[in-house]
């Protein structure tokens, strides 16, 4: 039976496997992570850091120097090398760079990952978010189109409603998959927008 003992153990399995991919993100085999655009690039030629935290300064804007709210958006920057010790370090950098998304996966892969739909998460909100319960599945879907599946690496595993059945998790062989469990705070507050231009 599989047990995940902690992140870099999950980590070592899956870059034994050959999944080196994550999210934008190149993982080597000597305990680098770079941009994957950056994966041919010589080394010489990006900035160099040493130290798993640098990976939230390196998250932290986007090419342009804008602050990125989202981790999982696709707009981090290029023209990096965080060259870490170890696979412990190399887990932490990317709990840095992507919260989560080793936890969530290693839950996925052993079926114990809970899926919240949206009409769940929606049903839950209270005060000024209270009304984005009246969001239609039209606009959820167009809501989700633009956001979600434009705006963000997350692949979903929830369904707008209960009922329904969640979508499958396709995963490129050589990736790791950055998984969307729930919707998030960010899209709740997108659809009380929408909600609130139809009044």
């Amino acid at each position: 039976m599989f047990y995940v003992l902690s992140s870099s153990d999950f980590l070592t399995q899956l870059l034994a496997e050959g999944k080196n991919f994550i999210g934008q993100i190149a993982l080597g085999n000597n305990f680098s992570l770079r941009h994957r655009e950056d994966a041919n690039v010589d080394a010489s030629e990006l900035k160099l850091y040493e130290y798993p935290e640098a990976a939230r300064e390196i998250a932290r804007y986007d090419e342009k120097g804008n602050y990125r709210p989202l981790k999982t958006a696709p707009s981090l920057c290029r023209g990096w090398l965080l060259q870490l010790q170890n696979i412990e370090e190399m887990a932490l950098a990317l709990e840095f760079f992507y919260p989560a998304a080793l936890t969530l996966y290693g839950a996925w892969f052993q079926k114990k990952l809970e899926i919240t739909s949206l009409r769940e998460t929606l049903d839950r909100q209270t005060g000024m978010y209270r009304v984005t319960q009246k969001l239609s599945d039209e606009q959820a879907t167009a809501l989700i189109q633009k956001n979600c599946q434009e705006g963000c690496l997350r692949k979903i595993l929830w369904p707008v409603t209960a009922d329904q059945e969640a979508g499958p998790l396709i995963v490129r062989e050589n990736e790791i998959p950055l998984l969307c469990r729930e919707a998030c705070n960010l899209l709740v507050a997108a659809a009380r927008k929408v909600v609130k231009q139809e009044k």
